[in-house]
């Protein structure tokens, strides 16, 4: 029965995508103006290319952020049962806490924490 039913939810939701997807296209209302194709940019005209690229620090600012503000999201549970496993669970904050710190420094000496 187990690998019968993975097999029919599979196909239940790929057909359930694929006809909401169908039917969100055929039921839409279509409109093509120059106005759609504008770049939305406070509702004034752009001046210049529209492409800009952006200093690749903000991107590495980004993913520093986004690992600690993951890190908090395991800190979190772990303090929860903190009391439970004892000794165990702090030797295991303690290497993923060492591993962060590792990267931190890593971004420190390449200069990802920079603003410039």
């Amino acid at each position: 029965m187990g690998s019968e039913a993975i097999i029919v939810f599979f196909i239940a939701g790929v057909v359930l995508v694929a006809g909401a997807n169908f039917l969100s296209n055929l039921v839409s209302p279509k409109s093509d103006s120059p106005q759609k194709r504008d770049p939305y940019e406070s509702g004034m005209k752009t001046i210049g290319p529209t492409w800009v690229q952006f200093k690749v620090g903000y991107y590495l600012f980004a993913i520093l952020f986004l690992i600690f503000d993951v890190e908090v999201a395991f800190i979190v549970p772990w303090a929860v049962v903190f009391g439970d496993f004892g000794g165990l669970a702090f030797i295991e904050i303690f290497i993923f806490l060492f591993i962060l710190g590792l990267g931190l420094l890593y971004a420190w000496k390449k200069g990802a924490l920079k603003w410039e």
